[in-house]
């Protein structure tokens, strides 16, 4: 299983984090020092690290430039509010291998995630299936037998976080963080309104409603 190190000292936003990368299949560590992250990165029990740059005893440009001069290749997304071209470049430049601003979209933390993943192990997965429905993570577009069906970005979002997580109740908090991001209003009706948009998509009776807990996907 995937290990991901979270270096990041506010915590909501770990927290958010390490929830959605678990409800999709990996295993996280949250750490909220840059003293705590170079210790845990340099341990090599973990695959990815996502770093905050804002660390309160140390900036995460300190973690990123120890790391790389103790001779540790481990694959590093810095996730920072810092939005400037020269901090971008500057973690860039000290081997960072990606960078991404906060507010964030978990959804596409999860993606270039699983794309650094992919080129570490260059393997990719391009087809989603279950039974007879399939999702083509490249063109976006989803499939039942000879239909082709277009989607929106959030329905495609929710039917990969369903495909992703085949069987497996997912209740509507966890569909919030990951299609919508940590900062929508968790009291809101969206999901249902998203969920009803797919049935009629794909199908009604492939989504299952699980009382009092939330959606399935069962075929």
């Amino acid at each position: 299983m995937t290990r991901i190190l979270i270096a990041e000292d506010e915590d909501r936003i770990a927290s958010f984090v390490r929830k959605g990368l678990s409800a999709n299949g990996f295993t996280s560590v949250v750490v909220g020092t840059a003293g705590d992250a170079v210790d845990y990165a340099l341990t090599g029990d973990f695959d990815l690290m996502v770093l905050d740059i804002g660390l309160p005893d140390a900036d995460g440009f300190t973690v990123l430039r120890r790391l790389r001069e103790a001779g540790s290749a481990l694959p590093i997304l810095i996730l920072t509010a810092r939005d400037g071209v020269r901090d971008t470049v500057s973690g860039l430049e000290m081997g960072a291998d990606d960078y991404m601003t906060k507010p964030f979209r978990f959804e596409e933390l999860l993606a270039r995630i699983r794309l650094r993943m992919r080129a570490e192990r260059g393997v990719e997965t391009t087809v989603l299936r279950a039974g007879g429905l399939a999702l083509d993570l490249r063109t976006r577009r989803a499939s039942t037998g000879t239909d082709t069906i277009d989607l929106t970005a959030r329905e495609f979002a929710l039917l990969e976080l369903f495909l992703r997580n085949h069987g497996q109740v997912l209740s509507r908090q966890q569909i919030l963080s990951h299609v919508w991001g940590y900062d929508y209003d968790p009291g809101s009706n969206v999901v249902d309104v998203f969920v009803r948009a797919l049935r009629k998509k794909i199908g009604g009776e492939r989504i299952e409603t699980v009382r009092g807990m939330g959606y399935r996907l069962v075929n």
